[in-house]
């Protein structure tokens, strides 16, 4: 039996882009533009990859330090060009780990983009499967991953607002 996400247990955060819907789920999907998710000052060597399909995988190296360094990245459950990205969040062999043949076990990412005027509002949501125990869904809230999604997607946001000052 798939799994459901109804218990709504998770993080949600928003965010406002300098930058239109498009080039926000650009920023998400495009392997040439994949590298502000990692950690300023550190670098990887290791191409992102993207196969933007239902199904399909991501699948980047992300750094956190120079001994801290593992590969996540998700597997598509919708897409909704410019609009909606959801994706099972993981990586097989890297973090969270992924099991292709359990998908609805991972956390669920849900990633929508509003226009507003010239910028876009971001809707991130990161859900966790209603047979989580509640055990779990705090071993979630507390191993780091808000604080990382956080950091992760301010520098999202530095990237378009710094461009939006070059500009």
């Amino acid at each position: 039996m798939p799994a459901t996400y109804a218990l709504d247990r998770g993080i949600a955060l928003q965010r406002t882009f300098a930058a239109p819907a498009s080039v926000v789920f650009d920023a998400w999907t495009d392997p040439a533009y994949l590298d502000w998710y990692f950690n300023p000052d550190q670098h990887t060597d290791q191409a992102a990859t993207v196969d933007l399909r239902v199904g399909g995988q991501w699948r980047q190296e992300m750094v956190e330090t120079p001994e801290k360094r593992y590969f996540t990245g998700g597997v598509y459950r919708e897409i909704v060009p410019g609009r909606k990205l959801v994706f099972y969040w993981g990586a097989v062999g890297g973090w969270p780990a992924l099991d292709l043949d359990k998908l609805d076990e991972s956390p669920l990412v849900t990633i929508r983009l509003t226009p507003f005027g010239a910028q876009t509002v971001m809707d991130f949501e990161v859900k966790f499967p209603d047979q989580y125990t509640p055990e779990q869904v705090d071993w979630w809230m507390n191993c780091g991953m808000v604080a990382g999604w956080n950091m992760t997607i301010d520098r999202l946001v530095a990237v378009y607002e710094g461009k939006r000052l070059a500009g």
